[in-house]
C-alpha cells in the first residue's frame, strides 16, 4: 500500500472514529465492554488468588491431618485416605476452561479411584452463573456482539446516506474505504484487549511464561481480527444498515451460540463412550474376579500363597517371615489398580477423540478456534485435566503401597488375625503413627510454554485460515463497491 493510500485509510478511520464519537450508542457499547472486561478482570484475578491461597492451604492441611493420625491399624490409614489440590496456574486467571467443570481436587483412597471434585459450576447454583463472567467469555462471546454494534454500518451507512458513490468518485478506492473502516475497528479491538493484555503481562510475574503470554494474547486478537472482517464483509455486501445487522445477529448467534452446541453434540455422537453406571458394573464384574483383599482366605489368592509358601521354604503362612494378610492386601491392590487403570485410560482416550472432534470445528467456527487455543495456552484443557488424573493416581498407588508395606513388615500376622479377640489385641494390633511419613509432596504444574504452544498450532492455523478467506472475499467485494 503506498503513502497516499495509507493517509487516505488513516482519514477514514478518523472520520469513523468521529461518527462514533458523535453517536450516544456507538460510545455506550465501547464503554460497556470495556468496563465489562476490566472488571471480569479484576474479579476473576482474586477470585482465583483465593482460591490458589485456599487449595495450597487446604492441601498443608490435608497433610498434616494424616501424618498427625494416631496409631493404627494399617489398613485404616488406607481407608483414612488423603486429600491432593491442584493449584490453578497463573494465566488460569483469565480462562478457568474445563477446570470449572471437571474439579480441581481428588480423595485418595485405597481399593478405588474416585474422580476430581469441589468444581466450581458444581458447588453454585443458577443465580450464581452470572457470578461466573470470565474475561475468556467477554471476550470470546461478548466482544464480538459488542464490535457488531459499532461497526455494522460502516460501509452499509455510507451507501444509504448516498455518500458511497461521492467518497469512491474522489479517488478513494472501495479496498481504501474499507481498509479505514476496519482500522477503526481494530482500533476498538486494541481497547478491549488491553486489560487483558495487562492482566496477562502481570502472570509473568507469577512464574508465568512469555511465550505462553504471547500466544494468549495474540490468538484472541486473531479472533477479533475475524470478526471485523466478518463485519466488514457484511456491511460491504448488504445495501442497507438494517440488512447487515439482521445478517451479523445471524452469523453471531450460528458461530457463537450454536456451533459450540453443534461440535460438542457432534464428538460424543461420532465418539460414543459408555456411561457412568455402565462403566462401573464393567469395573465390579473385573474387580470380583480379583477375590477380596480384605479376606486372606479368598480362593482367588490360593495360588499367590503357594507361590509365596514355596519362596519361603514354609509350610503354613503361620510360618512366614512377613504378615500374608498385608502381601494380600498389597497384591490385591496391584492387581485392582491395574483394572482400574486400564478403565481409566479407556474413558481418557474416548474423551481426547472426542475433545479432538468438537477442535475440528474450529475450521467453521472461530469461537470454537479460540476456545480451544485458550483453554490450551493457559493450561486449562482436557490434556492438563488428565495428566492431573494421572499424577494423582500414582500418587495414590504410591501412599496406599507403603502403608501396605508398613503392614506387611511392621505388623505381625499373629497379631493381626487376633486384632478383634479383645481390647488389648486391637491396641497389640496397631503400628506407631511414625510410620505415617509415606506421604509425598504433591505440586502440579501445567505442561511447560512449549508443549502448550505446540498443541494451540492447529488452532492458530485455523484463525489463520478464516483471515485469509475473509481477506480474499473483502477484496473481491471491494473492488465492486458501488
Amino acid at each position: 500500500m503506498s503513502i497516499n493510500n495509507f493517509s487516505k485509510v488513516v482519514i477514514v478511520a478518523k472520520d469513523e472514529w468521529r461518527y462514533w464519537l458523535r453517536s450516544k450508542l456507538a460510545m455506550t457499547v465501547l464503554a460497556i465492554g470495556l468496563v465489562l472486561t476490566l472488571a471480569s478482570v479484576i474479579v476473576t484475578a482474586i477470585t482465583m488468588m483465593e482460591l490458589s491461597h485456599a487449595r495450597h492451604e487446604l492441601q498443608t492441611t490435608s497433610d498434616k491431618s494424616f501424618v498427625n493420625q494416631p496409631d493404627r491399624h494399617p489398613h485404616r490409614m488406607v481407608h483414612y485416605g488423603h486429600y491432593a489440590f491442584r493449584t490453578p496456574s497463573p494465566l488460569s486467571t483469565l480462562d478457568p476452561g474445563i477446570d470449572a467443570y471437571t474439579g480441581n481436587s481428588i480423595f485418595l483412597e485405597g481399593h478405588r479411584q474416585n474422580s476430581a471434585m469441589f468444581a466450581d459450576s458444581r458447588q453454585g447454583t443458577a443465580l450464581t452463573k452470572l457470578g461466573s463472567l470470565t474475561p475468556a467469555f467477554i471476550v470470546q462471546t461478548l466482544a464480538p456482539l459488542l464490535l457488531i454494534l459499532i461497526g455494522y454500518s460502516g460501509i452499509s451507512r455510507e451507501r444509504e446516506l448516498q455518500t458511497l458513490s461521492y467518497l469512491l468518485s474522489q479517488g478513494t478506492s472501495g479496498v481504501t474505504l474499507i481498509a479505514g473502516k476496519g482500522l477503526a475497528l481494530l482500533s476498538v479491538v486494541g481497547l478491549i484487549l488491553t486489560p487483558l493484555t495487562v492482566s496477562a503481562l502481570f502472570t509473568v510475574a507469577a512464574g508465568e511464561s512469555l511465550l505462553a503470554v504471547v500466544s494468549f494474547v495474540v490468538g484472541y486478537a486473531l479472533y477479533l481480527t475475524v470478526w471485523v472482517l466478518l463485519i466488514l464483509l457484511a456491511s460491504s455486501v448488504f445495501s442497507k444498515n438494517s440488512g447487515s445487522f439482521t445478517a451479523l445477529a445471524f452469523v453471531w448467534i450460528l458461530l457463537c451460540i450454536v456451533m459450540p452446541r453443534v461440535a460438542s453434540t457432534s464428538a460424543s455422537t461420532a465418539v460414543p463412550s459408555a456411561g457412568k453406571i455402565e462403566t462401573d458394573f464393567a469395573v465390579k464384574a473385573q474387580l470380583r474376579k480379583l477375590g477380596d483383599g480384605h479376606n486372606a482366605n479368598d480362593p482367588a489368592f490360593m495360588q499367590f500363597k503357594q507361590s509365596l509358601l514355596k519362596k519361603y521354604n514354609v509350610k503354613s503362612i503361620d510360618e512366614l517371615p512377613v504378615n500374608f494378610r498385608g502381601l494380600v492386601a498389597s497384591e490385591s491392590e496391584a492387581k485392582l489398580t491395574n483394572v482400574l487403570n486400564k478403565f481409566a485410560q479407556q474413558r481418557m482416550q474416548a474423551e481426547l477423540k472426542q475433545t479432538k472432534v468438537s477442535r475440528y470445528f474450529g475450521w467453521v467456527s472461530p469461537m470454537v478456534a479460540i476456545r480451544s487455543l485458550s483453554m490450551i495456552v493457559v493450561g486449562t484443557s482436557i490434556e492438563t485435566h488428565h495428566r492431573f488424573l494421572r499424577e494423582t493416581e500414582q500418587l495414590r498407588f504410591d501412599f496406599v503401597q507403603g502403608l501396605n508395606k508398613v503392614h506387611v513388615e511392621k505388623l505381625s500376622y499373629q497379631d493381626d488375625m487376633n486384632r478383634n479377640a479383645s481390647t488389648e489385641a486391637t491396641k497389640q494390633a496397631r503400628v506407631s503413627a511414625q510410620n505415617w511419613q509415606v506421604l509425598q509432596n504433591f505440586t502440579f504444574n501445567v505442561d511447560n510454554a512449549q508443549v502448550r504452544a505446540q498443541r494451540s498450532i492447529p488452532a492458530f492455523l485455523q484463525l489463520f485460515i478464516w483471515i485469509a478467506v475473509l481477506l480474499g472475499g473483502i477484496k473481491f467485494v471491494g473492488r465492486r463497491l458501488l
